[in-house]
Formats: C-alpha cells, sequence, structure tokens
C-alpha cells in the first residue's frame, strides 16, 4: 500500500508596513503631502502667470501680473477702500445664509416626517428650484425696493433650496431600523428627533449647507453686478467699466478667499456639531 505524499499548502505572510507600524508617522507625511500639493498648483499657476507678464507672452493692460495686482489690492486695503466692498458683500451673505438655512432646514424636517406634505410642496417647490435665481431678482426689487432687502433674499432663496432639498432627503433616509428601536424603548417625539433623526440626518443637512455656502456667494456677486452700489460684485463690473482690470482682478481675489473661508467655516462647525461623522475623504485623512 502506498501513501501519497503530504501536500501542505501555501502560507501568504503579510509583513507590517510603515502605516501599522507607525501610524501617526504616516499620517502626518500623508498630510504634509497634501498641504504641500495644495500650496505647490496655484503656486505654480500664479509665477507662470508672473512669468507670462512679464515676458509679453499676455497683455499686461488686460491680465495685470500678480505683483501688480497684489500692490493695487494692499494700497486699497491701506487707504480704507476696499474693506466697505468686502463688508458690505459679507453682511449679506452671512443674513441671506442664516435666514435660508434656517427656512430650508425647518421645511426640509417637516417634509421629511410628513408624506402628506411632502405630497403637497414638493411639487410645487421643484417647480420653483428650476427656476434660475438671477430671474427672481426683479421680483425681489418690485418687494423690497432698493436696498439690502433684494440681496438678502436672493441669497436666501438660493440657499433655501440647497439646504431643503438635502435635508428632506437626509430625514427619508434615516433607517427605519433606527426608528424602530427607538419606538421599541418607548421614545417620544423629541426624545425620537433629538436621539434618531438628528444625528442620522445632520451629517448630510452640513454637506447642503457646506454646497450653498459657497453657492451663496456666487449669487451675491452676480447680484451685486445688477442691482447694487457697492460690495465686491459692484467692484469688480464698475472697474471692468472703468477699464481698471488691476481693480477688476483684486475684486475677483477677494470673492476666492471670501469664498473659501465662508466654506470653510461652514465645515468647521459640521465638524463639531457631527463629531461622529466620518471626514470628507482626502481632507485631513491618512
Amino acid at each position: 500500500m502506498t501513501t501519497a505524499p503530504e501536500t501542505r499548502g501555501s502560507v501568504l505572510v503579510r509583513r507590517p508596513g510603515p502605516r501599522e507600524l507607525r501610524p501617526v508617522r504616516a499620517h502626518r507625511r500623508r498630510r504634509a503631502l497634501e498641504l504641500s500639493l495644495a500650496a505647490a498648483v496655484p503656486t505654480f499657476l500664479v509665477l507662470l502667470w508672473q512669468l507670462a507678464a512679464a515676458r509679453g507672452w499676455i497683455d499686461d493692460r488686460v491680465y495685470p501680473a500678480p505683483s501688480t495686482i497684489l500692490a493695487d489690492g494692499w494700497d486699497r486695503a491701506a487707504a480704507g477702500d476696499l474693506w466697505p466692498d468686502v463688508w458690505a458683500t459679507t453682511k449679506r451673505v452671512l443674513a441671506g445664509y442664516a435666514v435660508g438655512t434656517a427656512a430650508g432646514y425647518l421645511l426640509g424636517l417637516l417634509m421629511g416626517s410628513l408624506s402628506l406634505v411632502r405630497a403637497a410642496l414638493e411639487p410645487l417647490l421643484d417647480a420653483l428650484y428650476v427656476v434660475p435665481k438671477l430671474a427672481l431678482l426683479p421680483v425681489f426689487l418690485n418687494m423690497f425696493g432698493l436696498g439690502e432687502g433684494p440681496q438678502v433674499a436672493l441669497v436666501a432663496a438660493t440657499v433655501f433650496f440647497f439646504v431643503w432639498i438635502s435635508t428632506m432627503s437626509a430625514v427619508m433616509a434615516v433607517p427605519d431600523g433606527h426608528r424602530d428601536a427607538g419606538r421599541v424603548f418607548g421614545a417620544s417625539p423629541w426624545q425620537m428627533f433629538r436621539h434618531v433623526t438628528l444625528p442620522a440626518s445632520l451629517p448630510a443637512v452640513l454637506v447642503g449647507a457646506r454646497i450653498a455656502a459657497g453657492v451663496a456667494v456666487l449669487v451675491i456677486v452676480a447680484s451685486e453686478q445688477i442691482a447694487a452700489t457697492d460690495g465686491l460684485g459692484h467692484l469688480i463690473f464698475d472697474s471692468r467699466a472703468l477699464f481698471q482690470n488691476d481693480v477688476m482682478f483684486v475684486g475677483i481675489v477677494c470673492v476666492a478667499v471670501l469664498g473659501v473661508l465662508f466654506s470653510e467655516l461652514v465645515r468647521f462647525a459640521g465638524r463639531l456639531l457631527t463629531p461622529w461623522a466620518p471626514r470628507d475623504r482626502g481632507r485631513g485623512q491618512s
């Protein structure tokens, strides 16, 4: 009687890498790499722009060099000519964003929780959502007249739809198992909202709020170009009409900085409000 030779299966051995052995150091290196890339790309583009203006590859009367824009912006800021426009745009964005976020969140909660309310209002709101918001500016001018009212109302209307849609969708997406668990423990309607609906839906709501923050800046700048006597949008449009392209680019840079700061502020507030939610991929992840 012959015996077949014993066959042993191959064993795959995986050795731990640097991320497993030294996770903190690996995270710091990855974060440093991300920050370096984030700074390197715009720096390279600005240097390329500066070189193109210096070598005459572009007409610096139409596209002033970054050094010229920086110098002009510094002079206007030192003279106090820039800050009134920055503040005018900022306060309109903040006021409109607060009103639109509050209205969108409350209505989104209501429509996400009550199917009959959703059936009654969703078709109307869907129709209003697709209307370009700048098309509503004449309506708001008729309602509020000249001044801050139309600008704030336009931002509020824009923000409202983003927050409403994200809130309603987030509330509807709360798993039934979460709600059933709350009912089993005898949770009251307020406890159900406080301990089930709110923590489950808030991360998605804040994503919509962060998107709305960037769109609010875009809308207010466009609105100020049409119906305002101050603000960054008015500064950009007026300087272009006067062929002051360096001032125009100062306004554009200020708008970009304002948009980034406002969006990051909303992101930071979201992290404070939802410490249990995962952070955005690629932002602070190793």
